[in-house]
């Protein structure tokens, strides 16, 4: 049975896969952005990476269930693009009160490290989903 054929293992593998090269991503960032350590822009990322893989399995979930009731099939640039800003909308929610607290920074601030994340988070996951798509297939939903 190949992957694209089993939804629940599909998801765990590119949740996973994602946010490993997420954690590595923002890392990098909060590095160049933020005044702190190594340590401590690892440690807030990979918190972040936890809420952020939560919100991906069901995010994926929901998407791919309205996306099983759509008439068009495939996932064209539009598609693509609704799934990557509805993600990081989501996932701002929750980060930005978080961000704030954790480098001790106004809310403002935290939205500028947020933006920077968030900008870098909607390439990342375009790219990621497209190549995790040709390497594995589309899910049944999309085909």
């Amino acid at each position: 049975m190949a992957l694209h054929d089993r939804p629940t293992l599909r998801r765990l593998i590119y949740a996973a896969a994602f946010e490993g090269g997420g954690i590595l991503m923002s890392t990098a960032l909060l590095l160049l952005m933020a005044d702190t350590g190594a340590g401590s822009s690892f440690v807030f990322s990979a918190l972040c990476s936890t809420i952020a893989m939560l919100w991906n399995l069901a995010f994926n979930a929901l998407f791919e269930a309205w996306e099983a009731r759509q008439t068009i099939r495939g996932r064209g640039l539009a598609r693509r693009t609704a799934h990557a800003l509805l993600f990081e909308a989501g996932l701002l929610l929750v980060l930005l009160p978080l961000t704030a607290w954790w480098f001790a920074v106004p809310v403002l601030t935290a939205l500028a490290y947020e933006s920077v994340l968030i900008l870098a988070f909607l390439a990342y996951t375009w790219a990621f989903t497209w190549a995790f798509d040709r390497l594995f297939g589309l899910p049944a939903s999309a085909r």
